[in-house]
């Protein structure tokens, strides 16, 4: 898939370079921004909790 966009990038090494790299940032962008805010309450990391009966150290 990565050979394939890479063909597909219009330029020479050093202007297919600089056009993956603001395609990476920008698809970094989008899902900091957009998906992870939105699968964030989806997601089951809030709901922790921790036992305060015997445990290791405890001991």
């Amino acid at each position: 898939m990565y050979g394939f966009i890479w063909r597909h990038l219009p330029g020479n090494i050093l202007v297919k370079a600089v056009i993956s790299l603001l395609l990476v940032l920008g698809i970094v962008y989008l899902l900091f921004t957009y998906v992870f805010p939105w699968a964030e309450p989806l997601l089951p990391f809030g709901d922790v909790t921790v036992d305060g009966g015997a445990g290791a150290a405890a001991g």
